[in-house]
């Protein structure tokens, strides 16, 4: 069954399937998996009724999720289904659903059920919970990643087209590496927490795993929105939003680990996975810049050794206090460590993770993402029971750093074992660049083309629409803002560097303007055949700059389109018609330069 958007919705246009049928087949197919623990609760044809009656009177084309099927975790809310989080004793029934799923709903998707998790999110493995061990989609002696263990699977095996999960420590990028998925880890507050029951309340996030880069964009673009009612919840600003994402183009720069600072724990097998996938990036025309990762694994460390782990206290505390006997040895341990935690504690660790965060600024500042493996090695069930602790912290080597530091994370398939068991990376970027993320992971999928899921369908043609960097804006510059002209200042203040110093195309004139000082020249497009190339310097200017940079600059100057030599345009300096009264045309000098020294 390839559940993907694309062909549901071509399906659901052409009428050979409905809702009902669909939901029939899935749980027909679900019966199929039973043995993998996959579920906690799986909705009843009673329960979905009210879901498919409502989608009988609307058209397929009128709600952009129209029958496309899901799969929560459950620690999430879903209106009159219980929330577990994996002990019984703790559940309760919401009268409402999460913001996130209720707008999910809203948009026409069909919640299939409630899935299993390491107990309280507590665990990167998936074999925590009462309910038994989640079974991995390719290898059932083989654990699927945790927390957020039967949301991958669900996906992984054709019982949804994506799931919500939650990640505090990597539950939302592990199981996707181990079951070949894309997992949105977005940034934090960009999904509403309410509704969701939090492992570390600062920290988490509700997370997205989807067959492919165009599905998550899709489910992210209706999932998105701020919510008053949540603290953490946080507007996305411009640069994030839908409409930028696509296929990254151009030159891209990823930072990547020296070799001292990998680690496989082992795994022969995924450290092959992992050269492979970096030779075949770097070959298809990426530049890897190796970086310093110690700042994030020092901050990884701090997530379970420091006081952070007093915040699973907090979410837990009545049960554990009350009825710790009601939790697993392993989760009872792990959070029980939080109960004693203090305050001297908490500020010495929020004092190195502000030094750690600097170093870490420093390390993406220089690269349009970082690029790391998603999980070190892969384990079987009868390893992770064997030693859950140790086992559990390797999995988090190259994750628990992330919402520390409140950064975005997507992790994205890149290949396969000798065996067949999948392996995927993690690209990294600062909060809210989320699309950029996901653009190049888009990037990633179409170099690599892999299969989708467990045995849903051949590699799927995503979208082309080309996205590039968007971080910096290229102004070109003929005259009181080159370098050392009297406004450089104006551009150096504010982050800008030299990119290149070139010619415009031979289609300008080039006057010195009246008043001053400064003195400035003005650029105008001249009548065909009277032009000439003026002499400019290209500037790279942060976007959050540009706005305040334009606002000063005074009539009759402005910014347009300048055209290169080279054909190509950047934003540049351009001058009205109106401030040429009183000029003097001195385009046959070709530069502001060879005017002023002739002067």
């Amino acid at each position: 069954m390839n559940l993907s958007l694309t062909e549901l919705r071509a399906a659901y246009a052409a009428a050979t399937v409905t809702p009902r049928e669909l939901m029939a087949a899935i749980a027909e197919r679900c019966k199929e998996y039973q043995d993998h623990n996959i579920w906690i609760h799986q909705l009843s044809s009673a329960e979905l009724e009210p879901y498919l009656k409502r989608l009988d009177a609307v058209s397929p084309d009128t709600l952009p999720l129209y029958g496309i099927p899901f799969a929560i975790k459950d620690n999430i809310d879903l209106a009159g289904v219980p929330t577990t989080a994996a002990c019984l004793s703790f559940a309760y029934t919401p009268e409402r659903s999460a913001f996130v799923v209720q707008r999910l709903i809203d948009a026409g998707a069909i919640p299939v059920g409630k899935t299993n998790l390491d107990q309280f999110a507590t665990g990167l493995v998936g074999t925590r919970s009462p309910y038994g061990a989640c079974k991995n989609s390719f290898d059932p002696s083989m654990i699927s990643g945790g927390s957020s263990a039967g949301s991958a699977v669900s996906v992984a095996l054709g019982m949804a087209t994506f799931s919500l999960g939650t990640d505090t420590a990597g539950s939302g990028r592990v199981p996707a590496c181990f079951n070949n998925l894309v997992g949105v880890k977005p940034s934090i507050g960009l999904l509403s927490a309410s509704g969701m029951l939090p492992a570390c309340r600062s920290l988490d996030c509700i997370t997205i795993f989807a067959l492919q880069c165009d599905d998550a964009n899709a489910i992210l673009t209706v999932a998105e929105g701020e919510d008053a009612t949540d603290a953490y919840s946080r507007n996305n600003p411009f640069a994030n939003g839908a409409r930028h994402y696509g296929q990254w183009q151009g030159p891209l720069r990823m930072g990547v680990l020296p070799a001292e600072q990998l680690s496989f724990f082992g795994s022969e097998d995924y450290a092959q996975c992992y050269k492979k996938s970096l030779a075949a990036i770097t070959s298809s025309g990426v530049e890897l810049v190796e970086v310093d990762f110690a700042p994030f694994i020092e901050a990884a460390r701090l997530l379970y050794e420091g006081p952070w782990v007093a915040e699973r206290f907090i979410a837990t505390s009545p049960m554990i206090q009350k009825q710790p006997e009601a939790l697993l040895d392993v989760t009872r341990t792990i959070i029980g460590a939080g109960e004693n935690k203090s305050a001297v504690d908490t500020f010495r660790a929020q004092y190195r993770l502000k030094a750690l965060r600097k170093a870490a600024t420093a390390v993406l500042d220089g690269v349009d993402c970082l690029l790391t493996p998603t999980a070190g090695s892969p384990y079987s069930i009868e390893a992770v029971n064997a030693d859950p602790i140790t086992l559990n912290s390797n999995l988090g080597y190259y994750t628990n750093y992330m919402n520390l530091f409140d950064l975005a994370g997507v992790a994205v398939p890149t290949g396969f074992t000798d065996s067949g068991f999948p392996f995927g990376l993690t690209l990294v970027g600062e909060a809210f660049t989320d699309r950029r993320l996901l653009s190049v992971a888009n990037r990633l999928q179409q170099l690599f083309k892999l299969p989708l899921g467990k045995d849903q369908s051949d590699y799927q043609a995503l979208s082309t629409a080309p996205v590039q960097n968007q971080q910096r804006i290229s102004v070109a510059v003929c005259g009181a803002h080159l370098q050392g002209q009297p406004l450089n200042w104006q551009l150096i203040e504010r982050g800008a560097t030299l990119v290149s110093k070139t010619l415009s195309s031979p289609d300008y004139k080039l006057y010195a303007l009246a008043g001053g000082p400064p003195f400035r020249p003005g650029m105008v497009i001249a009548p065909e055949g009277e032009g000439r190339a003026i002499e400019v310097e290209v500037w790279s200017l942060p976007a959050s700059e540009f706005g305040s940079f334009v606002a000063g600059i005074p009539a009759p100057l402005g910014i347009g389109k300048v055209k290169l030599q080279d054909g190509s345009q950047v934003s540049g300096f351009i001058c009205e018609a109106s401030g040429l009264a009183g000029a003097e045309d001195i385009s046959h000098f070709g530069a502001w330069r060879k005017y002023l020294a002739a002067k």
